[in-house]
């Protein structure tokens, strides 16, 4: 792995055990509140932000942000980013010059765990400052903590500096026992009889996503036997949640290109995965995943709540470099890139 620099080594020994801390508040705080709250008043809609939808069930994770973002600012200003923290350019937390940038998605999935179907995800990275210019790709610690439903016996959290590899942590909810491993994503070097997703999660687009999906899977696999299911789908409401799936050898691929696809429909503004949604593609990346754009190029956006954000994630370089031309191929064919 390349080396990283000392002051970026310095700013993630100091910001990791933070994120660690906000995981696991929000996780343990969702969990009583899941325990005791009947599934409507959880999906309750309390206002509509620029970015996306906040519900009932987030407003506890937001608070437990604040909280925490007001104690570590007394002694280390910083920049927040987060949907529904105003101004959407950044809030300084803290007195005097911030020297990181904090971006975080306190609940990724709400509405799967909001109606207890499916873990969500608290994701927040931490990035030196630059004001606006501060980048995805600039980032140097990740932290994801699996927010679980009222079923779940376990749950994961996963993180990562740069330069070094991921590592994860398995713990179980009833006795607190944990232990660490290193997440192995899928060394498969084909689709067939595996996850391979393209996502589709809401009306808008749907036709036309459905039509690159057939194309580019089939194409992949050497066309189908309609005798049997070779490729499996994965519509998991998180952008985090998928790279977890793919740094934990569970999905070999995912194409999320509703930006695209909404673009191609004449769409000014849609819902589509923003930086805070994909902040932690370092953790999939620093665990041997490639993460790209969709055309190939390196993924990187702005640390911002607005950035409207398409990605390939892919379980390993093998898959990368068999996928990648024809996933850009498919998309050029659809008119979606040129």
């Amino acid at each position: 792995m390349p080396k990283t620099d000392l002051a970026t080594l310095a700013l993630a020994d100091r910001w990791m055990p933070r994120l660690a801390e906000l995981g696991a508040r929000v996780r343990d705080a969702l969990r009583a509140s899941l325990a005791g709250q009947d599934l409507e008043r959880g999906s309750a809609v309390l206002r509509d932000g620029e970015g996306d939808t906040i519900f009932a069930i987030d407003v506890d994770a937001e608070r437990i942000l604040l909280e925490l973002a007001e104690r570590w600012g007394r002694s280390d200003p910083f920049t927040l980013v987060a949907e529904g923290i105003e101004p959407a350019t950044g809030l300084l937390v803290g007195r005097g010059e911030p020297q990181a940038r904090l971006i975080v998605d306190p609940i990724d999935g709400t509405r799967g765990l909001m109606f207890d179907k499916r873990s969500a995800w608290c994701l927040a990275a931490v990035a030196p400052e630059s004001g606006a210019a501060t980048r995805l790709t600039q980032v140097a610690c990740a932290h994801m903590t699996e927010l679980p439903t009222t079923r779940h016996g376990r749950v994961d959290e996963l993180w990562a500096r740069r330069g070094e590899a991921t590592r994860g942590r398995r713990l179980e909810l009833a006795s607190g026992a944990a232990r660490e491993f290193t997440p192995r994503p899928s060394r498969a070097t084909d689709l067939r009889h595996g996850f391979a997703t393209v996502c589709s999660f809401f009306q808008g687009g749907k036709e036309l996503t459905a039509r690159i999906d057939e194309d580019l899977i089939g194409a992949a696999i050497g066309g189908w036997d309609h005798r049997k299911a070779e490729v499996y789908t994965d519509q998991y409401i998180s952008s985090g949640g998928q790279l977890a799936e793919l740094a934990l050898g569970r999905d070999r691929f995912v194409l999320d290109i509703r930006p695209l696809v909404h673009r191609a429909m004449g769409y000014a503004g849609s819902l589509c995965s923003k930086p805070y949604d994909l902040c932690t593609v370092l953790v999939a990346q620093q665990a041997g995943c490639i993460v790209l754009a969709p055309d190939g190029a390196q993924l990187d956006a702005p640390l911002d709540t607005t950035t409207n954000l398409a990605f390939a994630g892919y379980a390993n370089q093998v898959l990368a470099d068999r996928l990648a031309p024809l996933v850009r191929a498919t998309l050029a064919r659809h008119g979606l890139l040129t």
